[in-house]
Parts: C-alpha cells; sequence; structure tokens
C-alpha cells in the first residue's frame, strides 16, 4: 500500500515534537533545586542538596522502566491511547508535586508518577515516526526526540519566572497543567500507517542493515548483538548525564566563571543537544548507523578526556560542552534507528524501552559517579578520565557488532 490520502504522515512529526518538548523539560530540575532548598518559611521544602537532587535521580530511573511497560502496550493498541495515558499521568505527578508539601510526597509525585508517565509517552512518537519513514528514519527519530533536547531550553526560562512570580508549587501546578493538556491534544496525531504501507515512489534497499524480520522481545535478548548496544548505549549516556548534571558546577569550579555565566552553558548544552538529534540522525541515514555511533563516541569521549585541560584553556569549557551535547543527542536519536533496523518496527515500543534501561541505569550512576570523586578528590580528573575511557571503549565495541541473524527461540511471545 503506497502513500495517499489517509494521513499526512508529517502531522505525526509536529504532534511527536509537541509531545517531546513538554517531556524534555525534565532537564530544568536545577532551576527547581535552590527554591526547594529555602526553608519552609520562605516557600521551599528545607532540603539538603542531596535530598533536592533525589527526585530527578528517581525521575530519570521511572522513565526509562516505565517504557518498558508502555512500548509494549503501544506495541498492542497504538499509540494515542498509550501517550494520552501518559500525558494525564505526567499532570498527576506534577499536581501532587505541587498540592503536597512534603519531601515525600515530591519524590512520590515528580519522581516516581511523573516518571511513570513520561515513560509511557516517550516511546510512542518514536515508533510511530520509524514506521511512517522507513525512507528517514534517522532524521525523523531525531525529529522526534529533539524536542526533548529543546525543551529544557524553552521550558528553563519560563519556569524561573514562574517561581519568581507565584512560588515554586504553583509553578509545579501551572506546568503540570499545560503539559498535560499539551501532550493530550498532540498524542491524537500520533497513530501507525495502515499496514503494509509504504511511502510512494519509495522501493526498500536490496542492501541494508534492516534485517528483514521482526524479533519479539524474548528473541531480540538471545541475540549479543543486544547486550553489546546496551553497554555502549550505557558508555556514552553516563558521559552526556555527567555534563547535564554538572554543567553549572564544572563552569565554576573549573573555568572561575560566575553561576550566572555558568548558567548559560545549561541553555547552549540543551541547544546542542537538541541539534545533535537531528544532525547525527540524518548523518547516519547517509553514513550508517553503526558508522555514526563509532564516530560519536570517539568525539566524546575525546571532548571529555580535554574537559582536564579547562584549568588552564578556560575557553575549551564551552566548546566541551556544545560537543558532549551534541554527541548526547545524537545518541538519542541513532540507537532507537539502529534498534528498528536491527529487530524491526513491529515491536520497536518494547524493543526500545529495554534498551533505554541503560539510559535509565546511567542517570543513577553517572552524575552520582561524578559527585563522589568531587567529594573524595576535590576534582571532576577523574570522572571525565573513566568517562572519556568509557566512550573510547564504546566505540571500539561498535566496530565488533553486526546485524542479527535469525534466531529460533521457542519460548519467544506472540507479539
Amino acid at each position: 500500500m503506497t502513500e495517499g490520502k489517509i494521513f499526512n504522515r508529517w502531522l505525526v512529526v509536529v504532534g511527536a515534537i509537541l509531545v517531546q518538548l513538554c517531556l524534555g523539560a525534565i532537564y530544568i530540575w536545577s532551576v527547581f533545586r535552590k527554591p526547594l532548598q529555602q526553608a519552609i518559611e520562605e516557600g521551599g521544602l528545607g532540603l539538603t542538596a542531596s535530598q533536592a537532587t533525589l527526585p530527578f535521580s528517581i525521575v530519570l530511573i521511572f522513565f526509562a522502566t516505565s517504557t518498558i511497560i508502555g512500548g509494549r502496550w503501544q506495541d498492542k493498541v497504538g499509540p494515542r491511547i498509550v501517550a494520552t495515558t501518559g500525558g494525564v499521568i505526567l499532570g498527576i505527578g506534577m499536581l501532587i508535586a505541587a498540592f503536597l508539601h512534603t519531601f515525600f510526597w515530591l519524590v512520590v509525585g515528580y519522581g516516581i508518577i511523573l516518571g511513570i508517565g513520561i515513560g509511557f509517552t516517550y516511546v510512542c512518537p518514536i515508533s510511530t515516526g520509524v514506521k511512517w519513514f522507513p525512507d528517514k528514519r534517522g532524521l525523523i527519530v531525531g525529529l522526534s526526540v529533539a524536542g526533548f533536547g529543546a525543551g529544557a531550553f524553552i521550558v528553563a526560562p519560563i519556569a524561573q519566572q514562574l517561581i519568581d512570580s507565584v512560588g515554586i508549587f504553583k509553578t509545579f501546578a501551572i506546568l503540570g497543567i499545560v503539559f498535560s493538556c499539551i501532550i493530550v491534544l498532540s498524542s491524537q496525531l500520533l497513530r501507525n500507517p495502515p499496514e503494509g504501507w509504504t511511502p510512494k515512489g519509495w522501493t526498500p534497499p536490496e542492501k541494508t542493515l534492516v534485517t528483514g524480520q521482526e524479533f519479539g522481545p524474548m528473541k531480540m535478548l538471545s541475540s549479543p548483538q543486544f547486550y553489546l548496544i546496551w553497554i555502549i548505549y550505557f558508555f556514552g549516556c553516563t558521559t552526556g548525564l555527567i555534563v547535564i548534571g554538572h554543567t553549572s558546577p564544572i563552569g565554576q569550579k573549573l573555568a572561575c566563571l560566575t553561576p550566572k555565566v555558568a548558567a548559560y552553558a545549561v541553555s547552549i548544552l540543551a541547544i546542542f543537544n537538541a541539534l545533535g538529534r537531528i544532525f547525527w540522525g540524518k548523518i547516519s541515514d547517509t553514513l550508517g548507523r553503526l558508522k555514526t555511533i563509532f564516530l560519536m563516541l570517539l568525539l566524546c569521549g575525546i571532548a571529555i578526556l580535554l574537559y582536564n585541560t579547562i584549568g588552564k584553556f578556560p575557553a575549551y569549557y564551552w566548546l566541551g560542552v556544545c560537543i558532549v551535547g551534541l554527541c548526547f543527542g545524537g545518541y538519542l536519536s541513532v540507537f532507537p534507528a539502529i534498534i528498528a533496523d536491527f529487530y524491526g518496527t513491529k515491536n520497536i515500543g518494547i524493543n526500545y524501552g529495554l534498551v533505554l534501561m541503560a539510559y535509565g541505569v546511567a542517570g543513577l550512576f553517572g552524575p552520582w559517579f561524578a559527585a563522589k570523586m568531587l567529594e573524595a578528590t576535590g576534582s571532576y580528573s577523574i570522572a571525565f578520565i573513566v568517562a572519556g575511557v568509557l566512550c573510547l571503549l564504546g566505540a571500539v565495541i561498535s566496530l565488533a557488532i553486526k546485524p542479527p541473524k535469525s534466531i529460533q527461540v521457542p519460548s519467544e511471545n506472540k507479539v
């Protein structure tokens, strides 16, 4: 079946970007940290620095974990129902954080419930995009997740103005309601193409990474390629999330910047994070996924190792932020595309959800490890070296990855 007047597939891209802009706002947590550390009398919760960091760590792991459930569900019922449900759950989480003013309910609302809502919703635009655009898979995944990277850039100043005007808890409520409404409405643009549909005038290339098979989750887990992809995804995300979680402190400590100037680096990182998703996604369509992954990990590894020169060359701080942000954004677009290439699109929701667990584990490990090294040694140097070595090791591993062959798994679920 070729493209006709069934549905304008570019409307799927519009819906995907709008949804991801709201989801990407989780990266603005640093805006909330200081207000939450203020005394209760001043409108905060009187949290310690470590307590104020916990909801962000928890939201990342619940986001990654719930993509498995949401992915499996949307593989069966389609993206609209799952994304709409996720949008409602997200709003509920924000409202719990807004109206139940305790640390416990902040963790439950913002960390757990919001994370579940994001996880349910996040995979839907990606899985829908790869089905509508087999001819532009890398680019479309990049566009679909670019909003996730750009969300922090757009929402952070708005959130800061709201906090200054109405306080931290009313800000949670306003953002929760607005995000939920945008996600629910935009999700109505997400729908799967008809069975057997292909773009008009497009013929699948004879030689491609696509295996020509549809792998269910059990079959995918039986392939060694899955574990290699998971490991190198973890390596790359660990490096990116170390920088995302410590961008401002690194600038202040190593480049001797004021907090206000270092804060600009957060916005710059968000811009390059978004651009990287489009740039590397498009590159992977022409150069190939594995070659692109090799280049991203190699470039990111060298960039983070050079962070140790910032003390002598402060200008490198800004270049390093741009490079790491660009590469981190690329991971979030190229890895979903290679999962679709290797394992098909029928079960892309749950299959990519299992791979995305690498991101969640990296979110727990990376920022925590960097903070511990700073506390133990007074320097980020060890964290930079470890992160750089992991990326370079990941680049080497990527050279050994080949498309999976047919695997017979008797216990494979019929999905």
